[in-house]
């Protein structure tokens, strides 16, 4: 069917455009962008004041869990979370049981324990233009650390890995795209040595790119104590950091040394995470936070325009995954994110679409959210607080 969304604003960056414009969507595709489109037969839908049309967003790090782990996650579950989120489309990881992986996957590998391995990797990918996304980390310097090594591990008395672990993968991927010219995008960093690494390595124009997770630009490992001690549900990998990495990351964000925005989705069962620290496994949900974090915690704190934002989690994650996406081009698929910048988000563990709600962001109140998200044509979430009717 065609429906026009008429009236709205429209941020894509891709086209250069933020402004109101209408968007007639003629089945799976976008077929005019402009002002004061005929209705063409279509169904018609006011875009209210407020709202904003944004081509579809990506997330290009989530973890599925099936095959193999059903009981926390889902395909089914984990894309309702996704759409609920604002995403369009996801990349699942293929830590699943068995690989849940095959040619036309994007490689992602877990800290590869030799430099040839990796470089391997980076010549084979290079050869179907693929990037290689690595989990930077040296394992030797990890050992059995649960959280970031400082003062909250220290008093907690929790086994700590510093940020230097992160980085040295980070510079290895960084010397390693140089020497094979290849794509290297490093996954969920969290270091400002890490950062230092990347900007170095753009301004020589080494093919590197990388990604931040929410928790990663508004949290840092003062959480492990508050508001309550050791809740496990701030225990993810790379681990939450001291204030300084934090900034680091925001600075990365609002520079554009940071590419995209990522959650690193990780869902894990109630019994899974109601263990001793040491012994819970690593990871939260992110899918249905991250737009309230963005928009609350970026946005309207004045570090990011609304463009940038959509640039971080849209025109980016499909240029560096060469996926289709990231604008609101003709003839583009219809894949559409409209958020409400304004409306009052309040974060509900218990009503998440996900099957698992292992999250540190329970009650909290945000400004800013999903409106609707079109998939391919089709409206595959409606917030009802924002009265849109598609």
């Amino acid at each position: 069917m065609k429906r026009l969304l008429k009236g709205g604003r429209v941020v894509d960056p891709a086209n250069g455009i933020d402004g109101v414009r209408d968007i007639l969507i003629d089945g799976e595709r976008i077929a005019r962008v402009g002002l004061n489109l005929p209705f063409d037969a279509a169904t018609v839908v006011e875009i209210a004041d407020g709202l904003v049309i944004c081509p579809g967003f990506i997330d290009m790090h989530v973890h599925l869990r099936e095959p193999g782990q059903e009981h926390k996650e889902t395909v089914a579950t984990g894309t309702a979370s996704a759409v609920a989120g604002g995403f369009t489309a996801v990349a699942c990881m293929p830590n699943t049981n068995p690989v849940n992986d095959d040619a036309n996957v994007t490689t992602y590998m877990h800290p590869t324990k030799t430099a040839i391995l990796l470089r391997r990797a980076l010549e084979y990918a290079a050869m179907f233009g693929m990037p290689v996304i690595e989990h930077c980390e040296d394992p030797s310097l990890k050992g059995d650390g649960v959280v970031h090594e400082g003062y909250w591990a220290a008093s907690l008395g929790l086994r700590g890995m510093p940020g230097a672990c992160e980085a040295l993968g980070v510079e290895r991927g960084v010397l390693l795209a140089e020497l094979t010219g290849s794509a290297f995008h490093v996954a969920h960093m969290s270091a400002r040595a890490s950062l230092r690494a990347v900007r170095r390595a753009k301004e020589a124009g080494i093919r590197v790119t990388c990604e931040v997770a929410p928790h990663h630009f508004t949290l840092t490992d003062e959480a492990l104590a508050a508001p309550i001690a050791y809740d496990t549900n701030t225990k993810m990998n790379p681990p939450l950091r001291e204030a300084a990495d934090r900034d680091a990351m925001l600075d990365g964000i609002a520079d554009g040394s940071v590419d995209a925005i990522a959650t690193d989705h990780a869902p894990h069962h109630y019994d899974e995470k109601k263990v001793e620290y040491d012994r819970a496994p690593f990871g939260i949900v992110g899918l249905e936070t991250a737009v309230p974090l963005s928009l609350d915690r970026l946005v309207h704190a004045g570090r990011i325009r609304l463009s940038r934002m959509v640039e971080l989690l849209s025109v980016n994650p499909a240029r560096i995954l060469n996926v289709p996406g990231g604008s609101l081009s003709e003839g583009a698929p219809a894949d559409i994110t409209i958020i409400a910048p304004d409306v009052k988000v309040k974060i509900d563990a218990g009503k998440l679409r996900s099957r698992s709600k292992n999250t540190p962001f329970d009650g909290w109140e945000l400004r800013g959210g999903v409106a609707a998200t079109i998939v391919g044509g089709r409206p595959l979430y409606v917030n009802a607080d924002t009265r849109l009717a598609l």
